[in-house]
């Protein structure tokens, strides 16, 4: 009976993320949900420093998000489970990570700008992992706001379905709220919520708008088609049904709009997760299909953040099947280890309520363990399971760090450590040469904000060297027939191996290419596949480090022959043959240095566009394009990312501080 009343439970739980760009309001749509839903008895402003999930010192200095941060509520009874993710791109790796254990997600957008670079990134993850989402264009009492251009640019450039289920109202200039499509109806908002019939200036663009979405919907759905045919048109029953299905199956995306700053378009927005967006139910099984949402089911849980705070660690987990109590003990599958349950913790934002457990569907903060990563498996000791990572986001820009006093160095280096183990797109390490330590990150602003919490949190003085991007290494023309055999013989069993490799680049026509390739077209069985194996990981080792001094991507090996000893060769013998005969092979190979490049996006008033464009081009920036909008212009340009530093100061000079910009990264390309 409980394991029915728990099931039951679940189909009334929503895990969403909020996505946006930055500034597109997320926050402020995520404080006016907890507003609505009696969390708090105050709106929450930005501008103000006074939200919620925004509650860290350097998030309400900067005005942007920078943690995600999850908080509970209740709607229409359903629990809601919000994470507000970061817009910065600087902080991806944190939208990484929450979308691997979200179910669903709200996609805000400026109406006015419509979709952004980092609306399009965040946007792409998604998709990786399968999130069905609905869309929220906000700001719309903006100068220039415009639903139709912004669901055209979501089309365009996202390349789903976007179906518009609101049309906007307005009274002369002035945005009072919107029409329902599916229940056909007028909300405004004059001091709350008020309900009303369609405006007869409206009805003709509402009859119109409410057949287009019918006859999309119909275009997609079985059912819906049906009752098309035989009445002429759908119910809101239908369509809501066939929207929800066609939401969950990733093959449209809702869209609706409004306002979050003055409070119109929230409570719809809330109708419409609650309509559109998946239970844990109606999620695939995990653990390669072992798992589903089932409290009976055996515990599968992952690790998704880690946060040191003064008080101890917490470890954030979704809980994917079966149940989790106080007091138990679980196995990490990834750390191979067991670990304690000492308590469990309902999060609200930085606010956190104690609870007996946690079952399938329920993302919450856990005390006790002691050594869990990022990334881990949390399971029934008796059933182990292993679930997938969140993909790891790799560092582009280190810096040099080093403690002013000699007494802070072995503070700081344990400081660094936990700040990594915290952060898996930080990474820590020692120069060999220099004996510096380097911390590496996503930008320039990730390393300001890490160094920051470093002076902040952990009361360290630190001196900070200038920012150095990753550079890589490719082979420009490659070398063919190398032959190359590892013989050692130092008493007892020896090494023997004979390889002979092609090496070359990964894409002939692109140099800028990233990633490697291993083939064999070895004939014969003159090298056993498990040999192959072993040539092919000595050869990922060569590459992490090339004849220039930095990794190599961009490469295709192929093994085209070799031998074996009858006694000596083995799985070392050919993986250290693999690893050497690639370093002989990258020495003689023409090789070149790629550099990380970002597409740059600024907003610059119009008399100062001049300024800007001839700034980009000392930077070696290329503009791909440029977008006129009401007195300003928003360039759109490719820039390595080694002359991006400093430059919000000089966008600011050149500007008279009215210049804005973002990043997002674009790849590799040859450096000059």
């Amino acid at each position: 009976m409980r394991t029915n009343i728990s099931r039951h439970t679940l189909a009334t739980v929503r895990n969403l993320g909020i996505l946006a760009h930055v500034d597109a309001g997320k926050t402020t749509v995520t404080e006016r949900i907890l507003f609505l839903t009696g969390i708090t008895h105050k709106r929450g402003e930005v501008h103000d420093g006074t939200t919620v999930t925004d509650f860290d010192p350097q998030e309400r200095d900067r005005g942007i998000t920078i943690f995600a941060a999850a908080v509970s509520c209740r709607w229409a009874g359903h629990r809601l489970t919000v994470i507000d993710t970061p817009g910065h791109v600087d902080f991806s790796d944190e939208v990484e990570r929450s979308l691997r254990v979200l179910d669903g997600a709200v996609a805000v957008f400026d109406a006015v700008a419509g979709v952004e670079p980092q609306s399009e990134s965040v946007w792409r993850r998604a998709d990786r992992y399968g999130v069905p989402r609905i869309a929220f264009v906000n700001k719309m009492d903006r100068a220039g706001a415009d639903l139709t251009a912004a669901v055209a640019s979501i089309r365009e450039r996202l390349h789903p379905v976007p179906l518009p289920v609101q049309l906007p109202v307005y009274s002369g200039d002035v945005f009072t709220g919107v029409v329902d499509l599916v229940r056909p109806r007028a909300l405004h908002w004059d001091g709350g919520l008020v309900e009303g019939p369609v405006p007869d200036r409206l009805a003709a663009d509402v009859a119109r708008a409410r057949r287009e979405l019918e006859e999309a919907v119909a275009e997609r759905n079985a059912a819906a088609l049906e009752e098309f045919v035989e009445h002429s048109g759908l119910s809101a029953d239908t369509l809501t049904a066939a929207l929800r299905e066609l939401t969950l199956a990733g093959e449209v995306v809702p869209v609706l709009c409004g306002a979050a700053y003055r409070d119109i378009g929230i409570e719809p927005l809330l109708d419409a997760v609650v309509a559109y967006l998946p239970s844990p139910l109606d999620r695939p099984a995990v653990g390669d299909g072992s798992r589903d949402a089932d409290p009976a089911q055996p515990l599968a849980a992952l690790a998704f953040k880690v946060h040191a705070t003064p008080t101890g660690r917490l470890t954030f987990v979704r809980v994917y099947s079966g149940v989790m109590t106080k007091g138990d003990t679980v196995f990490d599958a990834s750390g191979g280890r067991r670990e304690r349950i000492a308590r469990i913790l309902r999060v609200q934002a930085d606010r956190h309520e104690e609870v007996e457990s946690a079952i399938a569907g329920d993302i919450v903060a856990l005390v006790g363990p002691k050594a869990v990563r990022v990334g881990a498996t949390l399971c029934a000791p008796d059933a182990p399971v292993q679930l997938e990572p969140p993909a790891p986001t790799e560092p582009v820009v280190s810096v040099a760090v080093e403690a002013k006093s000699s007494a802070d160095t072995e503070k700081l280096a344990v400081a660094l450590a936990r700040l990594a183990d915290e952060d898996p797109s930080l990474t820590v390490r020692t120069d060999p040469e220099t004996g510096q330590t380097l911390l590496a990150g996503l930008g320039e602003l990730h390393l300001e904000v890490v160094v920051e919490k470093l002076r902040r949190e952990r009361g360290l003085s630190v001196t900070v060297g200038r920012p150095q991007v990753a550079y890589r290494e490719t082979v420009v023309r490659g070398v063919r027939g190398l032959t190359y055999r590892h013989v050692k013989q130092d008493g007892g069993s020896g090494q023997w191996a004979h390889i002979v490799l092609d090496v070359r680049p990964l894409n002939e026509s692109e140099p800028g290419a990233t990633g490697f390739e291993f083939e064999s077209t070895v004939v014969g069985g003159r090298v056993p596949a498990e040999f192959v194996r072993a040539v092919e990981a000595g050869c990922r080792d060569a590459l992490a480090e090339g004849p220039l001094g930095h990794p190599v991507t961009g490469v295709r090996v192929t093994l085209t022959d070799g031998a074996t000893h009858s006694k000596d060769s083995s799985d070392l013998a050919f993986r250290t043959a693999g690893r050497l005969g690639v370093r002989e092979a990258l020495r003689a190979c023409a090789m070149a240095v790629l550099e990380p490049v970002v597409e740059l996006t600024a907003t610059v008033p119009e008399d100062y566009v001049g300024a800007v464009l001839g700034d980009l081009a000392a930077r070696r920036g290329r503009v791909t394009g440029s977008v006129t909008r009401i007195g300003t212009m928003v360039l759109t340009a490719e820039v390595p990312l080694a002359e991006l530093f400093g430059y919000a100061t000089r966008l600011r000079s050149r500007t008279q501080g009215r210049g804005t910009f973002t990043t997002r990264p674009l790849g590799y390309a040859l450096a000059p």
